[in-house]
């Protein structure tokens, strides 16, 4: 009873989470790119910085009329910005905040959250395909073809850590990383750890469908992409995946390649795991939303070549050395 009872707090306490870093990530990223742009961003609704104005559009979107395309497939339109949405929480379920502040200590954790975004494509092809829509269907098609393709850097470049650590455990991926900074993956069988850092990182900015990876849902090509003919709650429903899966890919790197929950250095211990985490978190979701407002958007050809000539060689030649490094040389 104790242990459904604290499964149940866990998963509203990570609803709650998405939702406000959701919001507060909708409002930081306004502020960014008003601060790269030379202007003030939102400032009227709300005391500091026009704080309120996120949630103001929420309440907007909540209040809005959902309209549904007569020819649209309608069970298939309902359920796919939900199973979006679905796909992105799971992975929050083997994410380690903490020593003692993670949802379940999967011993195929790493497996477990490369599987479960999977569902991030099913739901968008689901709506793509339903809203009986060219735009949109062009779009799902996009992002089946960027996601799937740039999930195989991804999967190799994360198989380096779990290598070094001799585990699939995000918890004891992030305890194996313990006693400094010099002890964390990216840093390890130099300069490969670093290497594979790197193109997981470039890649999960692919996943996520951020510039200079979002041709799925190009505004000057695409209208909206795959959300072209969405409106009111299930349209904020896309976004909100979007911001909470720009912490999750985060997270994953955090938790892999940059120590976790751990201090960089023993005499800053003091500070809380749950703290450091969440701060080198944020740290790499500013730096996806610096991307957004500084790169040009890529061609389609450009996007997978980038994929297959450059992350997928250097994924295999990262993994190789590990592989040879940890069996022979160490």
């Amino acid at each position: 009873m104790l242990a459904t009872l604290l499964t149940i707090a866990y998963l509203v306490g990570v609803i709650a989470f998405v939702f406000s870093f959701a919001l507060f990530a909708v409002w930081f990223e306004r502020k960014v790119s008003a601060w790269m742009q030379d202007r003030l961003g939102p400032m009227e609704t709300g005391g500091f910085q026009g704080w309120l104005q996120t949630i103001a559009d929420a309440v907007k979107l909540l209040l809005k009329e959902d309209i549904i395309p007569a020819i649209a497939d309608r069970p298939f339109f309902r359920l796919a910005p939900y199973m979006v949405f679905i796909g992105t929480l799971g992975a929050f379920v083997v994410i380690p905040f903490g020593a003692q502040f993670v949802g379940a200590d999967l011993n195929v954790g790493l497996y477990y959250v490369i599987a479960i975004s999977s569902l991030v494509v099913i739901g968008i092809l689901m709506a793509g395909w339903a809203s009986n829509n060219k735009w949109s269907l062009y779009g799902a098609m996009r992002s089946a073809a960027q996601i799937v393709s740039y999930e195989v850097p991804i999967g190799l470049s994360l198989l380096v850590p779990a290598i070094i650590a001799g585990t699939l455990s995000m918890q004891s991926l992030a305890v194996a990383q313990q006693g400094g900074f010099w002890n964390w993956n990216f840093l390890r069988v130099p300069p490969f750890g670093l290497m594979a850092f790197i193109v997981y990182f470039w890649a999960s900015v692919a996943e996520v469908n951020r510039i200079p990876f979002d041709i799925p849902e190009g505004e000057s090509e695409l209208v909206a992409g795959y959300a072209t003919e969405y409106s009111g709650m299930r349209y904020a429903m896309f976004f909100l995946s979007e911001y909470a899966n720009m912490f999750v890919v985060s997270a994953i790197a955090v938790t892999l390649f940059l120590g976790g929950w751990n201090a960089p250095l023993s005499f800053l211990d003091f500070v809380p795991g749950p703290i450091w985490f969440l701060l080198k978190c944020m740290a790499l979701v500013f730096i996806q939303m610096w991307l957004r407002w500084t790169l040009p958007r890529l061609r389609v050809d450009q996007l997978m070549g980038v994929c297959w000539k450059v992350f997928l060689p250097v994924s295999f030649v990262n993994l190789l050395v590990v592989s040879f490094w940890m069996l022979w040389v160490r």
